[in-house]
């Protein structure tokens, strides 16, 4: 049975993701300047943490191998400051909900429930989501949803990253134990999170000799518990929305989002399977 906060991250997550398949982000990104998709990616990721290098931003996106980072940051500050990149970022998003959503849809009240799920977030130790909390309240509902829907998904995935780095897990560790599960595969993964094929291998004997991962990288037993635990302490650390929340407000997202997050799959704005591992809730 799925844990309500699992719930509720896969009924929010496809308003937050659609802003890294939507063709509006792209253009977005080289009206500001920048010439690729991937510095694009990563310099509209951080925006709001203002001009910062590679290894921090490795740190906080651990799932990416240095050297990707590296190929976009610092250089994308030298093409655009961060305010421009997070001002066309925050605009592409809105046209795209816009555009993939029904003109009718209670984006203003289901932004009043998210922003009330943000008031709940614990931000110690999550720099990439307490960077998001800072950014100023977008004046249209829609922006306002996804702000918030940002927040809370980057606030879980901070929570993740603990989870993973405390069970001693690396970033493509990590990786490697959620295609374990078969949510997703390596054929997905790898050239979008750029580890070559010596950093899988390595991570591969790693996995192997600790027992988490079998000889066809399935998760052994061992493998299974370990992801459960990560899973379990993710959901632990992102119960602060649910508590300002409380169950009926937990339910009305749920009941407004997930059919907008439907919608915004069956248009193909996401694709199945994807680099989250998000499902169609």
């Amino acid at each position: 049975m799925k844990s309500l906060q699992r719930r509720l991250w896969e009924a929010v997550e496809p308003l937050h993701a659609v802003v890294y398949f939507a063709p509006e982000t792209a253009a977005a990104a080289k009206a500001a300047g920048l010439p690729g998709w991937w510095m694009g990616y990563f310099a509209g990721r951080v925006a709001p943490l203002g001009p910062v290098p590679e290894p921090p931003v490795t740190a906080m996106l651990f799932g990416f191998a240095p050297r990707m980072v590296a190929r976009s940051l610092p250089d994308a500050w030298e093409y655009a400051e961060p305010a421009v990149v997070l001002r066309s970022r925050m605009d592409a998003v809105e046209a795209a909900l816009g555009r993939i959503l029904p003109a009718d849809a209670p984006f203003e009240e289901l932004a009043d429930l998210l922003e009330q799920a943000v008031i709940g977030c614990d931000f110690a130790a999550r720099p990439l989501a307490a960077a998001w909390s800072s950014v100023a309240r977008p004046a249209s509902a829609a922006a306002r949803v996804w702000l918030a829907a940002t927040v809370l998904r980057e606030h879980r995935g901070d929570g993740h990253v603990l989870s993973a780095v405390a069970a001693g897990l690396r970033g493509l560790d990590t990786t490697l134990t959620h295609i374990g599960t078969g949510a997703i595969t390596r054929e997905v993964i790898q050239i979008n999170r750029g580890w070559s094929d010596d950093d899988w291998d390595e991570s591969v004997g790693r996995l192997t000799g600790r027992g988490v991962l079998d000889g066809e990288l399935r998760l052994t037993e061992a493998g299974i518990a370990l992801r459960q635990r990560i899973e379990d302490e993710t959901d632990r650390l992102a119960t602060g929305p649910l508590e300002a929340l409380g169950t009926g407000g937990a339910a009305e997202i749920e009941r407004i989002a997930v059919p907008l997050s439907r919608r915004i799959f069956d248009d193909g704005a996401i694709p199945l399977p994807n680099p989250m591992g998000a499902p169609r809730p």
